[in-house]
């Protein structure tokens, strides 16, 4: 009741609250409600029970795998006593010993995250999380909830063990969202793709034609070797490895092997890099005449084959002939006769000459001459030798008349001399061929 005094101030009394308007003001808790509560204990197993504002004295329970979207390791990290939190209500508890209704507070989190998801995926943001496990198929990454990163959508390249992932922090593009269904695809490959495009274009601009430098052989192929130079790939053809012929580059390297290499030539426009491992080796003629000096013996492997020799291999890149009368000591039609190709042999140093890149090599020097064949060659020398000693005899027996001939025969022998070039010298003025004497 209001009374009005005079010059008094209006007193008004307090209003009753009724039983009716108390049940009024109770909520009635249903499944899937956001609710607030009060935290009130925990028990043994680390769940929370918690005091259900505006319910009316109900209770709930929040297990400990319901407390938080992300790990943790005491129940105090996520919550304390007496804090007010806001939950989502799961479903009612038959047995009311723990409380009315069973809580959840990582679901309200959940939900959050999945309303800025969403919003980043209507932006187009890039996200950050960490890798939490490799599955078939691709990686599992934690961003408050479940993300899956197809293995097609890792990298830009194909990745054989995903293993080192766990652990490391990427940059995703969300590819797909679909919060009832807690669905979330994302990709890194984009992300990879523009960061190693940026970093490429960063460290072409700092490559240098004719520079020498260092890489890694990322991948061969069947026509050469791709050289990892830092975030830029270049290209070493098959000719460019080394400097004798190769069949095969895994003849020469292999994955993962650090090389030097010069750059050859590069092309920003196409991001091409021209390199070469040969050019950063010692030529093979070089030091030539030290390492395969007159008179010394080394190992070849039979080239090729022509109708004039052999071209044998001693050291990679460098073939020296072997002349067809080097082959063997005795009389030989090709060198197929005694040679074939790919066969090894010792060889011996006739001569080098390093300005035209020429090795003079025999095969016969290293072998002794055959027995047959030495007596062969004393009894041709011996015949010849008595052949000399007769023909004077024979001489003496001409006529008179023949003897000045005869004379200047002998004198074109022991001199060297041609008749001819005694005549045009003079050599034979005043010499007398016999005409007076008749």
């Amino acid at each position: 009741m209001t009374e009005f005094l005079e010059n008094e101030e209006v007193v008004e009394e307090p209003t009753m609250v009724t039983m009716e308007d108390a049940l009024d003001s109770v909520r009635e808790i249903h499944s899937g409600d956001i609710v607030k509560g009060d935290v009130l204990a925990f028990d043994e197993n680390d769940q929370v029970r918690v005091s259900i504002q505006e319910s009316g004295g109900l209770e709930g329970v929040v297990p400990r795998n319901e407390l938080s979207a992300t790990p943790f390791e005491n129940v105090t990290d996520i919550v304390n006593i007496g804090d007010e939190i806001e939950l989502v209500v799961i479903k009612p508890i038959k047995d009311k010993e723990n409380g009315n209704f069973l809580l959840s507070k990582k679901k309200i989190e959940s939900k959050k995250i999945w309303e800025e998801l969403q919003a980043k995926f209507d932006n187009g943001e890039i996200i950050e999380a960490p890798v939490k496990s490799v599955v078939k198929g691709g990686l599992v990454v934690d961003t408050g909830v479940r993300g899956f990163v197809p293995a097609s959508m890792v990298e830009e390249h194909f990745v054989d063990d995903f293993t080192p992932y766990v652990g490391k922090t990427l940059k995703y593009k969300i590819v797909e969202i679909e919060p009832s269904e807690n669905r979330l695809i994302l990709s890194h490959k984009e992300i990879a793709q523009e960061e190693a495009a940026a970093k490429r274009a960063e460290r072409l601009a700092e490559l240098k034609e004719g520079d020498i430098i260092e890489g890694t052989v990322a991948r061969l192929v069947n026509f050469g070797a791709f050289i990892d130079l830092d975030g830029v790939d270049g290209l070493v053809h098959i000719s460019r490895i080394a400097h004798e012929h190769v069949n095969k580059p895994s003849d020469h390297l292999t994955p993962g092997e650090v090389v030097n290499v010069k750059i050859l030539s590069i092309n920003e426009e196409e991001g091409r890099v021209s390199l070469s491992i040969k050019d950063t080796l010692e030529g093979p003629w070089d030091n030539i005449e030290e390492k395969a000096p007159e008179g010394s013996v080394l190992d070849g492997i039979v080239k090729r084959l022509t109708s004039f020799g052999a071209f044998v291999e001693v050291f990679p890149g460098v073939e020296g002939l072997v002349h067809i009368s080097q082959i063997a000591h005795e009389h030989i039609a090709t060198p197929a006769e005694k040679l074939t190709e790919g066969e090894e042999i010792k060889v011996k140093v006739l001569s080098v000459n390093p300005e035209e890149h020429r090795l003079s090599l025999s095969i016969k020097a290293l072998e002794e001459k055959p027995a047959e064949l030495e007596a062969e060659e004393q009894t041709k020398h011996e015949s010849t030798a008595k052949e000399s000693r007769q023909r004077p005899r024979r001489e003496k027996s001409q006529r008179p008349r023949r003897q000045s001939n005869q004379a200047t025969s002998n004198e074109e022998i022991e001199s060297g001399f041609t008749l001819g070039d005694m005549i045009s010298g003079g050599a034979l003025e005043g010499l007398s061929f016999g005409e007076d004497e008749e």
